[in-house]
């Protein structure tokens, strides 16, 4: 049972609360940017571009564009932002279902920057977004006014980009890492030491199968393992505070 539930735990923390982001991606020669975030339940997208325009931003296979059916974020004088595609030259359809909600919008020095949000799966008819690392084909467009009924955005103001989802860490990820005992170096010989060795209480020393094999009540910066048998071993750490956590390190 131990066993099980190092491994289960060891598996959980590298999943629980995973979180990506494209960064933020500049559109050729439109002078727009778009930032894409995903959590396990939201989609952040965030917009850049001339605060005269209408800001366009489509999902699809590169080269596809405006293709019918296809799904789009618009930024325009409209109070809607979720929009699908009929086909080129053809004015994009407003969604009866307008999922992305905007939550800023703000202009600076002529640059507008648009924010909204919508849960991953979106409504019918919308891209699903992935919470995972992987890539993401657009298509982008600016228009002569932030009306979309002005007329043509014109070859110049479109392309294509692919979004690089990568994982990031969330404000309260990053305090946790900052707040994380790692151990190292690992594969190790005679000794480990642990990052944040200050934060430790005691640590217990389990082999694969689950059995322990020693306890230590901490109190330096490293362990001495030289008595324990080249394999796999978990370390089960209680820090100060209460908090438990799993490392594990293979005794060379």
């Amino acid at each position: 049972m131990k066993k099980l539930l190092l491994t289960f735990s060891l598996a959980l923390a590298g999943n629980v609360g995973a979180q990506f982001s494209s960064g933020t991606v500049s559109l050729g020669t439109t002078g727009m940017t778009v930032k894409l975030d995903t959590t396990p339940t939201l989609a952040t997208i965030t917009v850049t571009g001339a605060d005269t325009s209408y800001l366009g931003i489509g999902f699809g296979a590169l080269g596809e564009g405006m293709g019918a059916g296809k799904d789009g974020f618009i930024y325009n004088s409209t109070t809607n932002r979720d929009y699908s595609f009929s086909g080129v030259g053809n004015t994009p359809t407003a969604d009866a279902s307008q999922d992305w909600t905007q939550t800023s919008n703000t202009t600076s020095g002529g640059i507008r920057t648009v924010i909204a949000t919508r849960s991953l799966a979106g409504g019918a008819g919308d891209t699903a977004i992935p919470n995972a690392a992987g890539t993401i084909d657009i298509f982008f467009a600016k228009g002569t006014a932030t009306a979309l009924s002005s007329g043509w955005h014109g070859a110049a103001n479109r392309g294509y980009a692919t979004l690089t989802m990568a994982a990031t860490l969330g404000t309260n990820e990053v305090d946790l890492a900052n707040k994380k005992v790692i151990l190292y170096p690992n594969p190790a010989k005679e000794i480990v030491n642990f990052k944040n060795a200050d934060k430790i209480k005691t640590i217990d020393i389990y082999e694969a199968s689950g059995r322990k094999v020693k306890s230590i009540k901490f109190d330096g910066e490293n362990v001495n393992i030289n008595d324990l048998k080249s394999g796999n071993y978990y370390f089960e750490i209680t820090q100060k505070d209460g908090t438990l956590s799993y490392e594990k390190l293979i005794k060379e």
